[in-house]
């Protein structure tokens, strides 16, 4: 079983700070994220929920996989603004962050998960437009435990 998946499995509600994108207007939203561990502890499915003024404004659904070697990972990312993974997205535990590197016709996208030692956990989104040579934020959320 992973011990990083293990702690990202629950239920989770979050602050979210959007960065102005080529994709919307920026500003703040709430989240709820729903993730829960199959196949033996080694995939984590996640479903997250974002509102903005009390209205949905985006949902996905990802698909973490444990790799063989114990820091290797793969995300697979769907979500309402119509992404669907050709591949995973390669991912890395660096022992305090899970770092992903999506590709797609529309960019670069890198999720970094940082888990904290209160049992949260802070998500930062960040787009490269070409190859990765410069990054634009995109999102910065702190999500907590629901009670």
């Amino acid at each position: 079983m992973s011990e990083v998946l293990q702690a990202l499995a629950g239920e989770w509600t979050g602050e979210e700070q959007i960065a102005q994108t080529r994709w919307g207007p920026g500003g703040v939203a709430a989240s709820a994220v729903e993730s829960r561990l199959v196949l033996g502890g080694n995939v984590l499915v996640q479903d997250y929920r974002e509102e903005r003024e009390g209205k949905p404004s985006l949902a996905a659904h990802a698909v973490f996989v444990a790799g063989q070697a114990h820091d290797q990972y793969s995300l697979y990312w769907f979500d309402s603004y119509g992404f669907v993974p050709t591949e995973p997205a390669p991912g890395q535990w660096d022992g305090h962050r899970l770092s992903f590197l999506r590709s797609s016709l529309r960019g670069q996208t890198r999720h970094i998960y940082a888990l904290h030692e209160d049992g949260s956990y802070e998500l930062t989104l960040e787009s490269s437009f070409d190859g990765g040579v410069n990054w634009e934020p995109v999102l910065t959320g702190t999500y907590r435990r629901k009670s």
